[in-house]
């Protein structure tokens, strides 16, 4: 459950409406020691999320289950904030994102933070695929290749609040036939909900009235010592995966299965994410360190199950994450270089950052010998990603 000066910090905040854009930036200088300022959470102000865009408005959400606290914004459907205990029960916020709507809308650093990423996630190489003999183009939005549905996605549009509680939210989105050059209109519903067990589950389902490609993940930036606080090349991270699709230059699929024994790529038994990640390696090279599709291994296709786990061991913080999906892209955020800063105003570093995209695989639609991501009118896509947080 929450601390007393939590709740009593966020009476605070909510109760007293013309303060609370004060109270809130004074609550988040309390929090620049990375987490170590006690047992408060400062959340964010409702107010700097409030604009309209193309005659949609957007808001800010706050949800609480268990010993969690997360924020989220309808526009993209991204997580903004997400606060969760140490093992002593100091709160850090673990996700990396942006303190208003104005730096989503006029960003010059990472677009997808805490997004949802579609219809097609990941890349889609020279942005084009063949579909039932017909070939459809998209926007080469990644050095040629589609990345994340291309120009707009998922994460560049205000989705429609269904339903919120204090625990959930649902929101809804309708793609338009040709919307970034994939075909059929598609209707896609979206829910993230926490649980008493300090569960964060995002939900998915979609449908279509043409033949389409469809792959829907979450692209959560998490750092276990708290936003801006460091690398996380000390993570200790498992993956149950015993293949990876190895890339080439592009950071497209070659078509081929690489076994992950005896490779940097073995995280079957636990080990820090910077014990092998700059090793000599051409697949590492290839990916400028972990950006790579693990293959599941999964005894059915249907059952939500335990993929991975992330542990922190400074902080005691962990993450477990489960899906139903096959495979699961695992980035280490190689890209980033600490020309902006994230909500706190600390720079966001090299590796200070992983996201975890349950998934099919990348580049799928050009792929014949990768499952099938077709999704047809009389079909429904769906998708369950949890991620459940704990300390020890």
């Amino acid at each position: 459950m929450f601390s007393a000066d939590f709740l009593l910090v966020l009476y605070t905040v909510e109760k007293f409406g013309p303060m609370k854009h004060t109270l809130t930036i004074a609550a988040l200088l309390l929090c620049m020691a990375c987490g170590h300022d006690g047992k408060n959470m400062a959340l964010l102000d409702a107010a700097a999320f409030e604009t309209e865009i193309d005659g949609a408005k957007t808001g800010l959400y706050t949800l609480r289950g268990g010993d969690i606290a997360m924020q989220v914004t309808n526009y993209g459907g991204r997580v903004v904030s997400l606060w969760t205990p140490d093992r002593n029960g100091d709160y850090a916020d673990i996700e990396i994102g942006y303190e208003s709507i104005d730096r989503y809308l006029n960003n010059s650093g990472e677009r997808f933070l805490g997004a949802a990423v579609g219809p097609f996630a990941n890349r889609i190489a020279g942005g084009r695929f063949t579909l039932d003999g017909k070939t459809y183009s998209l926007p080469q939005n990644n050095n040629g290749q589609t990345l994340h549905g291309g120009e707009l996605g998922i994460d560049r549009i205000v989705w429609q609040v269904e339903s919120v509680s204090d625990c959930g939210i649902t929101m809804r989105c309708t793609l338009p036939d040709g919307q970034d050059g994939f075909p059929g209109n598609r209707d896609i519903e979206m829910s993230y909900r926490l649980t008493p067990d300090n569960e964060f589950v995002v939900t998915y389902t979609a449908t279509t009235d043409a033949p389409t490609v469809m792959n829907l993940s979450h692209h959560s930036f998490f750092n276990l010592h708290g936003e801006g606080c460091g690398t996380i090349l000390d993570h200790r991270l498992t993956i149950a995966a015993s293949n990876i699709t190895p890339i080439d230059e592009r950071l497209i699929p070659t078509g081929e299965i690489m076994p992950v024994e005896g490779t940097p790529f073995d995280f079957r038994t636990p080990h820090a994410i910077g014990d092998a990640v700059n090793d000599a390696d051409e697949q590492l090279r290839c990916g400028a360190g972990y950006d790579h599709n693990w293959i599941i291994d999964r005894e059915d296709d249907k059952s939500v199950m335990k993929v991975a786990d992330l542990y922190d061991p400074a902080s005691g913080r962990g993450i477990e994450i489960w899906s139903d999906q096959i495979a699961m892209q695992f980035y280490c955020g190689n890209f980033f270089d600490g020309s902006y800063c994230g909500k706190y105003g600390r720079p966001i570093e090299y590796r200070s950052a992983v996201v975890f995209e349950t998934q099919r695989y990348p580049d799928s639609p050009n792929r014949p010998e990768f499952p099938d991501c077709t999704l047809r009118p009389d079909e429904t896509y769906t998708h369950v990603c949890k991620y459940k947080f704990y300390t020890k």
